[in-house]
């Protein structure tokens, strides 16, 4: 928004103009922290039992950290868990190590090292099939169900196997051709709109089915004039009856209910606040657009929410994005740069303040901790940081030259944040050809493949693919997939050879890659603040030919 990447654009950019600016300010920064941050906690507090106990959600981070904190913790079994923490203080430690022997070789700028190893050849490479050597996604294989890395590999073969080579055949005839990476009037626009049709027409089924589901039994519970179970538990294979420690965490986990009133009054109250507050800080977006942003932001909060429990990537700022360019279609040339910027900002906080609430409430299912203590100490967290994170950023921007292409500081996202909100304005036909055509194939297709999970017998729909966990790859790229999919096939040969063995120490092992992966980010960051680089850069380029 600010003059300094209005100026970096240029005024001769069409679409970028003078008044579409707007500096930061401390005071207005805070403020619209205080407005928007809150809601992300009250979208989805009334599913929490949904997505963890009936849909068992694995949310890998959070139940690698409720693994560590078990470790510390644990008063039963003791000759085990001796051994589960020794087993996770093992692979954390490889785990650390890993990460700070590939830093040497990392070099400096975003193609040196073993996270840019072309490990199935320079071809694949180009087309982000390899294996980056990651940890934390070797950990989250071991702990998702097969049938989520399985979708996810399967995700990754149908959009960079397929799709995107083919759209990038049909550079200058559907799209302009040497557009950049990250426009939206190119192969970008493909990626992110389709992968988002795909988490949309899963997410929009799901949360559809649950209402549904939740009407009947309200309805049948009436009818027989009973009183709806406080735990709803579904078959599964080893049977209907619940172990006595999952029947321990699920009474644990709904005992401190959060009232669902509590919930629905605090979004509504909070929404009200922030409908009334939001266009004084920027008059540009209207009340009825903050409105019609907090009508639909809990179906994209679920969206992502339920994503990050599959495939624990938080998917924040692609609906961010999709806000962008809806809300700076909707304002149009006078306002627009602005408004759907701002709506990006807020779209961005609720979903991700909502996903990050429910894995925290994965880690306190497993630690037998307090929902309702959790929820009060994120409203407490989040207060904090409405005020340290501006405050942080002011410091920076205070202290150093953010966002020049020479500095330390290149904030490269500005810019492209900016083009986004600019082509937005332009509105849907600004989008590539045939992109809403896929767009609603892909939908649809979503649609019908849950479906089909629903309606066919269970033998069957277990090798049924997940869109939400095939979406993710579409957008990211396919080497986490082949991570998670390196995991999953160590997972299945454990299972095999040595099932009790497996049941006793993957998870130990799964959170020890993923805490120690973790652990190396402070040092990491270290390094970065004192400007320490890495001494050596490994890179690879095809061999000279004669």
């Amino acid at each position: 928004m600010d003059q300094k990447t209005y100026e970096l654009i240029g005024p001769d950019y069409p679409g970028n103009r003078a008044v579409d600016v707007k500096n930061p300010s401390l005071g207005w920064m805070i403020g619209f922290m205080f407005v928007v941050s809150f809601l992300g906690l009250f979208s989805l507090v009334a599913l929490r039992k949904v997505m963890v106990i009936d849909y068992k959600l694995t949310y890998p981070s959070g139940t690698a950290t409720a693994m560590l904190i078990n470790s510390f913790h644990t008063t039963t079994g003791a000759e085990l868990a001796d051994k589960q923490v020794r087993c996770l203080g093992k692979y954390l430690s490889i785990s650390f190590i890993w990460n700070c022997f590939k830093w040497f070789f990392s070099g400096v700028g975003n193609s040196c090292g073993f996270d840019n190893f072309p490990s199935l050849g320079l071809e694949a490479f180009k087309n982000t099939f390899y294996f980056d050597f990651s940890p934390t996604y070797i950990g989250c294989g071991l702990i998702c169900p097969h049938i989520v890395n399985c979708s996810t590999l399967l995700g990754a073969i149908i959009s960079w196997g397929f799709l995107w080579p083919y759209i990038s055949t049909k550079a200058g005839d559907w799209y302009p051709a040497n557009l950049g990476s990250n426009d939206f009037k190119g192969l970008y626009g493909y990626k992110v709109f389709i992968s988002v049709a795909l988490i949309l027409g899963d997410g929009l089924y799901n949360l559809i089915k649950i209402i549904y589901v939740t009407i009947k039994e309200v309805m049948n519970a009436r009818a027989k004039q009973g009183r709806l179970p406080l735990v709803q538990v579904q078959d599964d294979d080893e049977g209907c009856k619940l172990s006595a420690e999952k029947k321990h965490l699920n009474e644990t986990f709904i005992k401190d209910s959060i009232p669902p009133w509590l919930a629905g009054s605090g979004y509504v109250g909070l929404a009200a606040i922030s409908i009334a507050t939001v266009p004084m800080i920027f008059p540009q977006i209207k009340w009825y657009l903050v409105l019609s942003a907090y009508v639909f932001a809990p179906l994209l909060a679920f969206c992502n929410s339920y994503g990050a429990g599959l495939t624990d990537w938080n998917l924040a700022s692609t609906y961010g994005k999709i806000g962008l360019f809806i809300f700076a279609s909707w304002v149009g040339q006078n306002g627009g740069v602005i408004a759907g910027l701002a709506a990006c900002g807020v779209m961005m906080s609720i979903v991700a303040t909502a996903s990050d609430l429910m894995q925290d409430f994965k880690t306190g299912y497993l630690t037998l901790s307090s929902p309702r203590s959790m929820f009060v100490s994120q409203l407490i967290g989040t207060a904090l940081g409405c005020v340290i994170a501006p405050l942080t950023f002011w410091l920076y921007w205070s202290a150093f030259d953010i966002g020049n292409p020479d500095g330390a500081f290149k904030a490269p996202y500005a810019v492209i944040f900016r083009e986004m909100s600019i082509l937005g304005v332009e509105g849907l036909s600004a989008l590539p050809q045939h992109c809403l055509a896929i767009c609603s194939f892909f939908f649809i297709a979503s649609l019908v493949i849950n479906l089909l999970r629903d309606v066919t017998p269970k033998n069957v729909a277990r090798f049924i693919p997940i869109p939400m966990a095939m979406a993710i790859p579409f957008y990211i790229g396919a080497y986490f997939a082949i991570d998670m999919f390196v995991g999953t096939v160590i997972l299945f040969v454990w299972e095999r050879v040595n099932r009790k063995e497996c049941d006793d120490f993957a998870s130990a092992v799964a959170s020890g890659l993923i805490c120690g992966d973790g652990i190396w980010t402070v040092p990491s960051a270290i390094l970065s603040i004192l400007r320490i680089d890495p001494p050596i850069c490994m890179y690879f380029k095809p061999s000279l030919t004669s």
